[in-house]
């Protein structure tokens, strides 16, 4: 059995039913955003698989709007990323540095002089639900955060989208994903906690092709807990893949430490 949220607290004892073994047999599928509403569940989530982006590096822009329903802000920031090893965030003349690996979190922020170094806590607070460097990672390339193969999905057509959710529904957590036809790649990721009144909803707005690679155009990201509301909108810019990356971060002296209070997922 598997547990869908590893080491979490708040999903802790939502255990799923094991995905029987797939078939080695190939379906085939359309390719060119044709919907087949007799594809099963489990092609389109093979498919998804068989789609995921395979890179050594991405580097390019991202430009950033964030709001928290009191304030907002936008900024341009570089990217640069290893697959399976680190992310990198810089905004202009290094004001502000992030430096993601899986059993990291660290930036720092020079106009506040303060820095954290630490887990994942930070993020997962930031989106009201526990992450790893994985599910990071898959968020921004349009994978599933969670592995799709560890749960029996039903299968319908909606919004000319295939949309999945577990046969066997969880009392207090509703789970939703939609994939587009045309890649299988992610069209929307939907995690709710009713009863809390939580929502996380990634919605992916559009994908672009760079050479062979698939990757999100724009995606909107939305955390709300109660009355509040956290929104993130992210686009992609000027990506390039596989070139030699290097990704240099230190924490300035002197800085104070952003210290999380406790607080349970």
């Amino acid at each position: 059995m598997g547990v869908l949220y590893k080491g979490t607290q708040r999903w802790a004892g939502m255990a799923m039913m094991v995905l029987s073994i797939i078939s080695c047999k190939s379906t085939k599928v359309a390719s060119d955003g044709t919907l087949d509403d007799k594809l099963s569940a489990k092609a389109v989530i093979r498919e998804h698989y068989q789609n995921e982006l395979q890179f050594r590096t991405i580097s390019g822009r991202l430009k950033i709007q964030y709001s928290n329903g009191e304030s907002s802000q936008g900024v341009a920031v570089s990217l640069r990323m290893e697959k399976d090893r680190a992310i990198w965030i810089s905004a202009p003349l290094g004001m502000v540095k992030a430096y993601i690996t899986p059993g990291r979190v660290s930036f720092y922020n020079k106009l506040q002089n303060e820095y954290f170094d630490g887990d994942f806590t930070y993020l997962s607070n930031l989106l009201g639900t526990e992450l790893d460097f994985e599910q990071v990672q898959n968020l921004l390339l349009g994978q599933a955060i969670f592995d799709l193969r560890g749960e029996r999905y039903g299968i319908a057509v909606a919004d000319s989208k295939y949309r999945l959710k577990p046969k066997k529904a969880a009392e207090l957590i509703k789970i939703l994903f939609e994939l587009e036809p045309k890649n299988f790649k992610m069209a929307t990721q939907q995690l709710a906690e009713p009863l809390k009144k939580r929502l996380l909803q990634i919605n992916y707005k559009n994908y672009q092709k760079i050479h062979k690679w698939i990757l999100p155009n724009e995606i909107a990201i939305a955390a709300i807990e109660g009355d509040s509301r956290t929104t993130i909108d992210i686009e992609y810019k000027n990506i390039e893949f596989d070139q030699e990356l290097k990704f240099p971060y230190r924490i300035p002296r002197g800085y104070q430490e952003i210290v999380l209070k406790n607080n349970d997922l």
